[in-house]
C-alpha cells in the first residue's frame, strides 16, 4: 500500500509539473482520425518501401501500454477500443517540448500520437511519433499481474481495469454483445415483436422467486422489482401479439454463486398456437445458429467436456433422470414415500415434508442435474411445482413443460401456456394457500391477470432463457460474474 501511494504522489506531481509548465491537462478537442485495427488491417501487409511512399501522417488516440526506452529512443503500445500498435519515440522527431512532454508521461496516460508509419528491425509496424499530446493523466499505476490474482473479485470490483488489461475479458463482452444482437436477429426475422414490460411490478409473478422491495412515494404503494416478465407478455397474447419477445433484466432476492446474480438478463417469448414441442425445435434453431455465426462449428468446449449441439437434442422425463442417474427404481420414483427413502439413502439432506413433485424436483437437481453435460431436454415435470403451464392430456398430473440443460447447467424453462382462465384461478389459490402455509416462493394471485385470461388467450407456449448462462457456455466461462460486467458484490471494508 505504501508502494502504491509513492506511486500515485509520483504521478500526481508529474501531473502538476505538466500545469505549470501551461499543458492543457484534460484537453477535449482531439479527434483521432485511424484505429490500431485499421492500420493493421490496412498497412499491415506492406514492405518498409511500400510503408515510405506512403507520404501519410496518421492521427490515433489511446492508452499507454508498457514504455520501453533504449537511450535516445523508446518505444511504447497504445491500446484503444479495437486493438494495440507500436509507438516510437525520439528526440530529435518530436522536439525539446514533445520528448520533455513524453518523459513526464506513464504507463495508463491517454495520449493523442501523430506520425508515419514503419517497421521496426523487428518488422513490427509501428508509428514514427512526430506529435504527441496529453489527453488525460493517469493517476493511479496499472497492476503488472491482474489476470493471476488469487482474489479475483478485484478483479469484478474494477473491472475498468480488468478490461483495460485483459484483452480476452474484453472478448468475452464483445461476444455477449455479438450473441445478443443474433438473438435479436433470430426472433425478427420470425416475425416476433420486441417489447418492454415493466421492471417494477404491484404483484411479482410469473416464477417462485423471491422479489426485491421498494416504496413508490406519490403513490404510498409497495414495488417489486420483477422475477419474471411472463405475465405482461401473456396480457398481449391476449391483446392479438401472437410472437413476442422480450430481452431485459430481472430481479431475484437470492443467493449468489458462480451460477447465479441477483440481477441477469432472461430472454423471454411466447408463439400462439405452438407447443412446448415446438418450443424444443426453435430453441435447437437459436443455439445452433448462434454456435455457427460465434464458434464457426456445433461443438462447444465446457471445461474437460466437449460439448455436442447437432440437433436433435435428448429428451429426457423427470422420472427417467431420477432412475438413470440416481439409480433409483421404478418403485422408489413411483411414490413420496419411495422418494423419502431415496433421498435419505443417498443423504441428500432436503426437506422430507414437501409434497410428492416438490421433492422429485429437488431430487432431480442433487443427482441427475450436474450429469447432464449433453443438451437435454428434460420434460415430465409434476403440476404442483408448474402453476402456470398447461395439463398434460394424457396425465393431468403432468405438464407440458421442459427446461433445457447443457453442460450440467439449466439454461431455459418453456411449456405449453395455460389458457384456462378457471382453472388458473384455482391454481392461484392453491399457491395462496401455500403461501399462508409458509411457502414465501408460492405465486400470488394476479386478479388483473386473471381478468385478462377471460378475455381468451390463444392456445401458446413460451419459453425463458438465461443468457448470462447462454453466454458462459460460448464463452467457456466458468463463472456468471465472468459474464456480467458488473456483478453483485459485498460493500468493500
Amino acid at each position: 500500500m505504501d508502494d502504491l501511494t509513492e506511486q500515485m504522489e509520483v504521478r500526481r506531481q508529474k501531473l502538476l509539473t505538466l500545469k505549470e509548465e501551461g499543458n492543457s491537462l484534460y484537453p477535449n478537442d482531439f479527434k483521432p482520425g485511424h484505429l490500431t485495427s485499421q492500420i493493421n488491417a490496412d498497412f499491415g501487409a506492406l514492405s518498409e518501401e511500400q510503408l515510405g511512399a506512403l507520404k501519410t501522417d496518421f492521427s490515433l488516440a489511446g492508452r499507454i501500454m508498457g514504455i520501453r526506452s533504449f537511450g535516445k529512443a523508446s518505444f511504447f503500445h497504445l491500446q484503444d477500443r479495437k486493438g494495440r500498435l507500436q509507438v516510437y519515440v525520439r528526440r530529435d522527431r518530436l522536439g525539446e517540448e514533445g520528448y520533455r512532454l513524453f518523459k513526464l508521461l506513464d504507463v495508463g496516460d491517454i495520449v493523442a500520437v501523430r506520425g508515419p508509419l514503419f517497421r521496426t528491425k523487428t518488422k513490427e509496424l509501428t508509428i514514427d511519433t512526430r506529435g504527441l499530446r496529453l489527453l488525460c493523466k493517469c493517476l493511479r499505476p496499472l497492476p503488472e499481474k491482474w489476470h493471476g490474482l488469487a482474489d479475483v473479485e478485484a478483479r469484478y470490483r474494477q473491472r475498468y481495469v480488468d478490461l483495460m488489461v485483459n484483452q480476452e475479458v474484453r472478448e468475452v463482452f464483445e461476444r455477449r454483445s455479438r450473441i445478443v444482437r443474433l438473438i435479436r436477429r433470430f426472433f425478427e426475422e420470425r416475425d416476433f415483436l420486441e417489447v418492454e414490460t415493466p421492471m417494477m411490478q404491484s404483484i411479482p409473478g410469473g416464477a417462485a422467486a423471491r422479489p426485491f422491495v421498494t416504496h413508490h412515494n406519490t403513490l404510498d404503494l409497495d414495488l417489486y422489482l420483477r422475477v419474471a416478465p411472463e405475465l405482461f407478455l401473456k396480457r398481449l397474447l391476449v391483446g392479438g401479439i401472437e410472437r413476442v419477445f422480450e430481452l431485459n433484466r430481472n430481479f431475484r432476492n437470492e443467493g449468489i454463486s458462480v451460477r447465479h446474480n441477483p440481477e441477469f438478463t432472461m430472454l423471454e417469448f411466447y408463439q400462439a398456437y405452438a407447443t412446448y414441442e415446438d418450443l424444443m425445435a426453435l430453441t435447437e434453431e437459436l443455439f445452433v445458429a448462434v454456435a455457427k455465426e460465434i464458434l464457426g462449428s456445433l461443438k462447444v468446449s465446457a471445461g474437460d467436456h466437449v460439448i455436442d449441439l447437432q440437433p436433435p437434442w435428448r429428451r429426457l422425463s423427470l422420472v427417467q433422470a431420477v432412475q438413470e442417474f440416481g439409480g433409483a427404481s421404478n418403485e422408489e420414483v413411483a411414490t413420496l414415500d419411495g422418494l423419502r427413502a431415496l433421498a435419505q439413502a443417498k443423504d441428500l439432506r432436503i426437506d422430507l415434508g414437501l409434497p410428492y413433485g416438490n421433492l422429485l424436483v429437488e431430487v432431480f437437481e442433487r443427482v441427475a442435474e450436474p450429469e447432464l453435460i449433453q443438451p437435454t431436454f428434460v420434460i415430465g415435470y409434476p403440476l404442483e411445482v408448474s402453476p402456470l403451464a398447461r395439463k398434460n392430456d394424457a396425465n393431468p398430473a403432468f405438464v407440458d413443460r421442459f427446461e433445457l440443460y447443457i453442460g450440467g447447467k439449466e439454461l431455459a424453462n418453456a411449456f405449453s401456456e395455460l389458457n384456462d382462465p378457471l382453472d388458473q384461478r384455482s391454481r392461484f389459490q392453491q399457491q395462496a394457500e401455500a403461501r399462508r402455509s409458509g411457502d414465501e416462493l408460492a405465486s400470488p394471485t394476479d386478479e388483473d391477470f386473471l381478468r385478462a385470461l377471460e378475455y381468451g388467450m390463444p392456445p401458446a407456449a413460451g419459453e425463458g432463457i438465461g443468457i448470462d448462462r447462454m453466454v458462459m457456455l460460448f464463452t467457456g466461462s466458468p463463472s456468471i460474474r465472468d459474464v456480467i460486467l458488473f456483478p453483485v458484490l459485498r460493500p468493500e471494508r
